[in-house]
């Protein structure tokens, strides 16, 4: 896995042992992300325009609901969704806050994939957040990258 950071923007990359069809799949069907990505869904399927929703199993942010508004979907190329990040905090209504962009990109890898994740626009947020929310969803992303990865190879190839 790599990463690239600055202010504004985080970046993972890694090289998943599964084909493009099945990462792709991991990522966009919403009952298979909500599986490795650590929420039950409770709303919603991945098509541009629509909302994904469900509430987060991570031990201690069990009140946290994962909502996120899909951009664009490229079949087995590109999903990106926008949502709040790090919205963690309980009672808090994150709602008028800007939110981040999420662009996943796949490229075929021999007989892999090479998955990259960009999250950018801290840079709008509120200046109280802005650095926090960097530090949490970095740590997040690097989470994920191995969540995806025990998930195409636990699930196999097919």
């Amino acid at each position: 896995m790599s990463k690239t950071e600055d202010t504004d923007r985080i970046e993972r990359q890694i090289e998943l042992k599964a084909p493009v069809s099945r990462v792709w799949r991991a990522l966009a069907d919403a009952r298979e992300f909500a599986s490795w990505f650590g929420f039950t869904l409770e709303h919603g399927e991945f098509a541009p325009g629509a909302e994904v929703r469900g509430r987060i199993r991570h031990k201690g942010y069990e009140h946290v609901v994962f909502a996120a508004t899909v951009v664009q979907m490229d079949p087995e190329r590109l999903i990106s969704w926008r949502w709040h990040p790090a919205a963690v905090e309980a009672g808090v209504d994150y709602s008028a806050e800007p939110t981040t962009l999420v662009t996943f990109e796949l490229k075929k890898l021999g007989n892999g994939t090479l998955l990259k994740v960009v999250e950018s626009g801290f840079a709008s947020l509120p200046p109280h957040r802005r650095v926090s929310a960097h530090r949490m969803n970095g740590e997040g992303w690097d989470h994920q990258m191995i969540a995806i990865e025990r998930h195409v190879d636990k699930s196999g190839q097919s």
